[in-house]
């Protein structure tokens, strides 16, 4: 009876050891590619961008897109930054790495995973002619992180060679609700809204459909 307690109490320490390393196995959550940082101050960036090519995102008004220089290892990049909680905060890297090859892909993926363990959620298609690998992480200030890595040098749809992008999505949820705001203040002090404008001789469908 006492050494099947004594067995039992070393089969739970290990089982406890190994429940303890799982949950502590995986790095710290990533912040940054090459010389740019999430959360970092656009300017600390700026001998490494192109402020010339500053354009704000699509429907992401609250968000600003730069440029990246030439630097070496890297044949281009964007690096996306807050325009409206906290002005200047970049909040997404997104990066087209020099070398285009799927050997350059398959060893970048490797020290991914042994950095980070394996990825959260397959992001490519079935047949693989596009390959993206997510990851998804939780930083100690509490802000979500996503990293998606992708091989890519068949469908133009997509973006050709291999790339990545690191995105603080947590804070774009933020800038977003930030921006909602700003606007819903500038409409409640808008004087009232700009007439319709009308086009003589088209009304109805005649208005929405090709001729």
């Amino acid at each position: 009876m006492k050494r099947t307690f004594s067995f039992f109490k070393r089969f739970t320490f290990i089982c406890f050891t190994i429940l303890l390393f799982a949950g502590t196995g995986r790095a710290e959550a990533p912040a940054q590619i090459g010389p740019f940082r999430l959360n970092q101050p656009i300017t600390e960036s700026e001998r490494y961008l192109d402020m010339q090519t500053v354009l704000p995102v699509r429907y992401m008004e609250y968000v600003n897109e730069v440029e990246i220089r030439s630097i070496k290892g890297f044949k281009s990049g964007l690096v996306a930054y807050s325009t409206c909680e906290k002005p200047g905060r970049i909040v997404r890297i997104k990066l087209k790495y020099a070398d285009s090859s799927k050997k350059f892909f398959d060893r970048l993926l490797q020290r991914i995973i042994k950095r980070y363990g394996k990825s959260d959620e397959y992001r490519g298609d079935p047949f693989h002619v596009v390959v993206a690998w997510k990851w998804s992480f939780v930083d100690k200030q509490g802000n979500n992180i996503s990293l998606i890595v992708q091989h890519n040098t068949r469908d133009e749809e997509e973006k050709m060679g291999n790339s990545i992008k690191l995105t603080m999505t947590s804070k774009l949820e933020e800038y977003q609700a930030c921006h909602e705001k700003e606007i819903a203040a500038s409409n409640s002090n808008a004087s009232r809204p700009e007439t319709e404008i009308e086009i003589p001789g088209l009304t109805g469908w005649d208005l929405f459909v090709p001729r």
